[in-house]
């Protein structure tokens, strides 16, 4: 057994507790290797945010269980090195099993989501409760999850939104004593989150989807007030990635996000943790893409996994800076 405080990490409670008074959201980003762990830290010790590191199952087996201990370890030290010791956590992102949330929190982890959000409703507030009742007595909090987000990222697809139902979460947050809730109000996985058709042209030709469903968000605040609420599959989808993915041998095709201002609005709300993986995956194979396609002799990895980490960092920045809010927090 390993105690996350022992690697110098934080759980989410007083992370959640301060974005929320303070109106801005945590951002989380998923990471694989070292080169984004790296774009991470600098990207939040520069503008001072605090930062959930997540891990999907798929990249838990892919950079091996022991290793990523490590390298949250350090994370924190690294962050200190550069001059600032900001909150670190890091976070199982959709865990699907207790073996899976137990593992984690045994190895370090801080914290941890218990997605039964694609099982019968009963079901998913007893695997989220038995989740709950094992991570609380190491102090590990658990995030859970109503309503299901459409599309595919690493091992979690659903081929449709479910949204969620607001008159379910005071009765599964109160079952499950979970500490953070993910709901459902429209965003989605992957680099594809709407089809063309789903969308709108504005004046500059460029397609805008349809908008998030406040509604539901405003529902959910109404029953559950000063509760954390959490936003998946936010990623927004710089097409300026996407052009230069394709202009150099990719086909990355309808690649539609989430609009930065209405993340923006979501993240002055109850909303104080958002996700984002695929704007990261897109920055990092732009630009090595870019340096294999206009340096075909190069054959250092540290050549183009360089440059990709410092698109990586300034994306990070960005997102800290003018999107979530999270800037000057730490």
């Amino acid at each position: 057994m390993v105690s996350y405080k022992d690697l110098g990490l934080v759980n989410t409670r007083e992370m959640f507790e301060k974005a929320m008074a303070g109106h801005y959201a945590i951002p989380a980003f998923n990471f694989n290797n070292m080169e984004q762990l790296q774009a991470i830290i600098q990207a939040c010790v520069e503008s001072a945010s605090p930062v959930i590191l997540q891990v999907s199952s798929g990249a838990r087996k892919y950079a091996n269980q022991t290793l990523l201990r490590y390298m949250a370890e350090g994370a924190v030290a690294y962050a200190k090195e550069l001059g600032r010791n900001i909150p670190i956590c890091l976070h199982l992102d959709h865990g699907d099993t207790f073996e899976l949330c137990k593992s984690c929190i045994d190895m370090g982890f801080s914290s941890v989501m218990i997605d039964g959000s694609h099982l019968p409703y009963e079901e998913n507030v007893a695997l989220t409760r038995k989740v709950v009742e094992y991570a609380h007595q190491f102090d590990v909090t658990v995030e859970g999850e109503l309503g299901v987000l459409a599309g595919i990222e690493d091992e979690v697809a659903a081929e449709h939104h479910t949204y969620t139902e607001p008159d379910q979460v005071i009765d599964f947050v109160t079952k499950t004593g979970v500490d953070s809730l993910a709901i459902s109000i429209g965003t989605s996985h992957g680099a594809n989150k709407f089809r063309p058709e789903q969308c709108t042209r504005n004046a500059e030709g460029v397609l805008v989807p349809p908008p998030l469903r406040f509604d539901i968000l405003e529902e959910v605040e109404k029953r559950l007030p000063g509760f954390p609420i959490v936003l998946h599959g936010s990623s927004s989808v710089p097409q300026k990635f996407v052009e230069i993915i394709n202009k150099y041998g990719g086909a990355v095709k309808d690649a539609i996000g989430i609009p930065e201002d209405q993340l923006r609005k979501a993240s002055k709300s109850a909303v104080c943790k958002i996700n984002i993986d695929s704007d990261g995956r897109l920055a990092m194979t732009a630009a090595v893409r870019e340096v294999l396609a206009t340096k075909p002799a190069e054959f250092d990895p540290r050549k183009y996994l360089g440059p990709a980490r410092d698109w990586l960092k300034e994306l990070y920045k960005h997102k800290c800076e003018n999107v979530l809010g999270s800037a000057g927090k730490a």
